[in-house]
């Protein structure tokens, strides 16, 4: 059989399909012909998908040697490059073929795939935009531009094009996949969810869509649907370290600790390292009731975290004007105390926080007292002074102050320290026992799950007007008296209105217009609790509270720091 009758059955192969076929075929044409441009074209084609790309990339080269302008031949290696990974010279090469052959819809799209691989979307956008112009119907530009606009926040224009594109091809998976992903950050969780079980029913073995459908699940309260939906991942991809966190954040909001364990534990395994999986067995430790064993997962993960002084400054945060000032005073107060100079923003620094061999909450509280109080009141608000001894509130006080584990950043004037980042020491553990020990009416039912703390400048605002995610809040505040100018204020502010248990986290946590309006519309009073030196607040987490007006002296030492731990989870979450 002769050449030019080789090519047409490597082509007729290709098209139907066999790229086996056609390689075998092209081979024979160049055994034969070595020079013919054509046949080298579609072996290269055929060969790199089939995911070889090395052995395309070679006669990719030879093709271009004997032809150097041929426009196929130079998108294909552009292509190849981009698959991998080598953006910058696969960009080079689309520019060279664009500045000779503008109208070329495909380099466009492909030119616009790298430079949104490299985060540059707007530009990305705009290639894609010029690649439409010329094919008007390209799905598959029309699903990147979503891709695009979604990165963009433009979630509107988003929908659009994805919308387009399913119009196009009903059956792409991809683009339903990616559409309810928009959906789902527009909070429309029931429309999302419709998309997601759409690309499913083209495609029963997508692992994102499952991963994606398992996410809206959860965020619908529906948990076990929604671990069906991540173990159908991991049993789809073994390997899908993210989908086996998941199975076992769902397992764990089910209190099926031994469950979610080695859920995260085999992330883990896969992943090595993984952060949130790291974080999640700390946090499913403490919920079990293993407060001391969760704290050492925390900080074990501070140390991967923070290790170094390039990944500590990643996890900073933004470098205001608020965090630049805590950070010089931390330092001048570090070099007094320890007469070293010390990077507040690099390397984690901790102070001694160890256990007590004494008790850390005062035994001199009637706890009988205070659960009557707790039992009877309405709102659900409990106030104790002098919660802590004098050698645990002396010891807090100095770890909080010399630690260096004030990484988040708020734009309200406050700082935050995460058990995860650092906020982990012993001492905070036993204390989170021993208050569980001492009020058994209050905490019994509810393990430790989460604490933060909070230092805030002393001009600035607190924390806005929101509801936590747990069934018990203990704020305590350990800054001295004599730091705080207005005696009456700088404490907590409480409302005697819960949160519906319909709403979801991120709106009454974090639309603080909303709960205003609905503080108002239920004709909501507050209680003010003013702010004293190692006095606890303990309250129903439901009540929407807010820190009140802060006016603290200037000064290292008398920034306000309050300290928060989460007890139980919130009704609605158990549900």
């Amino acid at each position: 059989m002769n050449p030019e009758m080789l090519y047409r059955r490597a082509l007729a192969a290709y098209g139907n399909g066999d790229l086996a076929g056609s390689e075998r075929l092209c081979s024979e044409v160049l055994l034969r012909e070595p020079g013919n441009i054509d046949a080298r074209y579609l072996l290269a084609l055929s060969i790199f998908q089939q995911g070889q790309t090395a052995a395309a990339l070679a006669h990719i080269e030879i093709a271009l040697a004997a032809d150097p302008g041929d426009i196929r031949t130079m998108a294909l290696h552009g292509a190849v490059l981009q698959t991998g990974g080598r953006f910058d010279e696969a960009l080079n090469v689309y520019e060279t073929i664009l500045a000779v052959a503008p109208r070329e819809v495909e380099v466009w799209s492909n030119r616009g795939g790298v430079l949104q691989s490299q985060g540059r979307f707007g530009e990305a956008l705009e290639s894609f935009d010029r690649a439409l112009a010329g094919q008007p119907d390209h799905a598959g530009a029309l699903y990147n531009r979503g891709n695009a606009l979604r990165a963009l926040n433009r979630h509107q224009e988003a929908l659009a094009s994805f919308d387009r594109a399913i119009a196009l091809m009903p059956h792409y998976a991809e683009a339903h996949n990616n559409r309810a992903i928009v959906l789902q950050s527009l909070d429309r969780l029931d429309e999302a969810l419709a998309g997601f079980n759409t690309a499913l029913v083209i495609a029963p073995t997508h692992v994102e869509a499952l991963y994606n459908r398992g996410l809206v699940l959860g965020d619908l309260n529906r948990p076990n649907e929604a671990l069906t939906s991540f173990s159908t991942a991991v049993a789809v991809k073994p390997d899908y370290a993210e989908a086996w966190n998941k199975c076992g954040v769902t397992l764990q909001g089910l209190k099926r600790f031994d469950e979610a364990l080695a859920c995260y534990r085999r992330a883990l395994s896969l992943q090595p390292g993984y952060p949130e999986a790291l974080k999640n067995i700390a946090l499913a430790l403490c919920e079990s009731g293993s407060t001391t064993e969760g704290f050492a997962v925390f900080a074990r993960h501070a140390e991967l975290a923070l290790g170094d002084a390039l990944m500590a400054a990643a996890k900073a945060g933004p470098s205001l004007p608020h965090k630049l000032r805590h950070d010089v005073e931390q330092s001048a107060y570090l070099a007094r105390e320890t007469g070293e100079e010390v990077d507040v923003g690099g390397a984690l620094h901790l102070v001694d926080g160890s256990r007590l061999v004494s008790a850390a909450i005062s035994p001199d509280l009637t706890g009988r007292e205070i659960s009557a109080i707790w039992q009877t009141s309405k709102p659900q608000i409990v106030v104790i002074d002098n919660i802590l001894t004098e050698e645990a509130l002396d010891k807090l006080r100095r770890f909080c102050l010399g630690s260096t584990v004030w990484r988040k950043v708020y734009e309200g004037g406050y700082l935050g320290a995460l058990p995860e980042y650092g906020f982990a020491c012993p001492l905070l553990a036993q204390i989170a026992d021993e208050l569980r020990g001492a009020y058994p009416a209050i905490f019994a039912m509810h393990p430790m799950h989460y604490l933060w703390g909070f230092k805030y400048d002393s001009k600035m605002s607190g924390i806005a007007l929101h509801a936590d995610k747990a069934a018990v809040n203990v704020n305590l505040w350990i800054t001295p008296d004599e730091s705080n100018l207005n005696p009456e204020r700088g404490g907590l502010v409480i409302w005697d209105v819960a949160a519906p248990h319909d709403w979801v986290f991120q709106r009454y946590n974090g639309d603080t217009e909303a709960s205003r309006a609905f503080l108002r519309d239920n004709g909501a009073q507050s209680v003010t609790v003013p702010y004293r030196a190692n006095r606890a607040v303990i309250f129903d987490s439901d009540l929407f509270h807010e820190t009140d007006k802060i006016d603290f002296k200037d000064g290292y030492c008398d920034r306000r720091i309050n300290i928060t731990l989460l007890y139980g989870r919130r009704t609605s979450d158990n549900r």
